[in-house]
């Protein structure tokens, strides 16, 4: 038995209807479980309890044993001082307060309703399986899940944010340069996104700045950034490129010995480093106030607006310096733009939003709804157990909850875990409330 479930049941009460007797044979009327506490001291403050008759305010402590109270040296934490009611699994010792009085003990074991332990254990069987609901997830109620995925999308999003405060400090509370050094990030995708994150951190955004009237400039400045331009070839325009970063690199004293080499192997030629830095550097040559049309835009089309760039014509035929291939346009693709939607521009519109004292939570919904489901394996994995994911929001919310919640045993704390523990009742208040 783990402390958790006992927080579970208590806090939604999952008890059987009948009388309850403290340990000391006195009538317990439960009036108020309490705020769960999920920091340091007791596990529920300010519940209310009846005892014989007498009405009790004050804190509830939880424990497998009644003895782990000595166990976790609660008896010389003052901040313990106002339990009213010790909770426990298996009664094995008396509890007492500093003035010699006997805490109340309710024994949780006999009181808990069969269906709920019977769903408890064999959710967390110890049969080998990719998440611990795999057998049920199909018969959650679709309700419970799109809730509770839309609910977890803004955890994942607050998760993000807090990375993001960290970077902005880092980037002198600069948003355009925390912008760019996203942007550049993801544009690395998830083969050469540390590397390109480390380009990005190696240029202060005023270099980027000075160079943005000048888009070969601007091609040089990162190409050099990342170690492409070393060496020597007999190629005109890698040559010319490199003349152009040999000249930014005094000028600015640029340098590059923490950045992380990009990589080519097991690439698509789209996907060459070469080719995805001349688009970024494109999109900074054309959109000037980058960050304000990003922050303005409303939908996906202005997005795919925003970023409907070609790398320069020298990439028409070549993804990387002096190999040609057959001649074509390299535009952004709409499902480019999508991911970076997705992991750069609604996390900063959400960061900054916030950071003004905004809630733009149905912009981003309605933003995110509009693009279509991510394909992986996680996303895949849960679609064949029911298909649920129908968009990006949907998507990025069974990321955070294969993570967060079902690789680290959190069914107790996950809406679809509460959902099968309590699955008669649950099933039977989903209807009432549908018809």
């Amino acid at each position: 038995m783990k402390e958790d479930f006992l927080h579970y049941v208590w806090k939604f009460q999952k008890l059987e209807v009948g009388n309850f007797y403290t340990s000391n044979n006195e009538i317990l009327h439960v009036k108020k479980q309490g705020s769960h506490n999920l920091n340091s001291g007791p596990d529920f403050f300010n519940a209310q309890i009846e005892l014989d008759g007498q009405l009790w305010a004050g804190n509830v402590e939880l424990h497998v044993k009644s003895s782990d109270w000595y166990a976790h040296a609660h008896e010389m934490d003052p901040a313990y001082d106002n339990v009213i009611l010790h909770v426990v699994w298996e009664h094995d010792a008396e509890v007492f307060r500093k003035d010699g009085s006997v805490i109340p003990t309710f024994v949780l074991k006999k009181h808990i309703s069969k269906n709920t332990l019977q769903q408890y254990h064999k959710l967390f069987s110890k049969d080998e399986k990719w998440i611990n609901c795999e057998n049920d997830f199909a018969d959650v109620d679709g309700f419970i899940i799109e809730n509770w995925l839309e609910r977890i999308y803004f955890e994942r999003l607050q998760k993000k944010e807090s990375l993001l405060l960290k970077e902005l400090k880092n980037s002198q509370n600069h948003w355009e340069s925390l912008l760019f050094r996203m942007l550049c990030k993801n544009f690395g995708l998830k083969v050469n996104g540390d590397s390109f994150f480390s380009i990005a951190k190696s240029i202060e955004f005023s270099v980027l700045q000075k160079c943005s009237q000048d888009r070969q400039q601007l091609e040089a400045l990162l190409m050099g950034q990342a170690g492409l331009l070393d060496g020597e070839k007999e190629e005109w325009y890698f040559k010319t490129l490199k003349t152009n970063y040999e000249f930014l690199r005094h000028k600015f004293g640029l340098m590059n010995e923490s950045v992380i080499t990009p990589k080519f192997f097991r690439l698509r030629p789209p996907n060459f480093p070469t080719l995805r830095l001349a688009q970024l550097a494109m999109l900074y040559f054309e959109r000037t106030n980058l960050f304000s049309q990003i922050i303005a835009a409303q939908n996906t089309k202005d997005y795919y607006d925003i970023f409907n760039i070609y790398a320069s014509e020298y990439w028409n035929t070549h993804y990387n310096f002096g190999i040609s291939s057959l001649e074509r346009k390299k535009r952004i693709t709409k499902s480019f733009v999508d991911l970076l939607i997705i992991n750069t521009i609604i996390p900063i519109k959400f960061c900054y939003a916030r950071q003004q004292g905004r809630d733009i939570s149905e912009e981003i919904l309605k933003l995110a709804s509009e693009i279509a489901s991510e394909e992986n394996t996680i996303v895949k994995k849960f679609d064949s157990f029911k298909n649920i994911s129908k968009n990006a929001s949907q998507s990025q919310a069974l990321l955070q909850l294969k993570n967060e919640y079902c690789d680290k045993n959190k069914c107790l704390q996950c809406g679809v875990g509460n959902f099968i523990i309590g699955s008669e009742a649950e099933i039977r208040k989903i209807r009432q409330l549908q018809n």
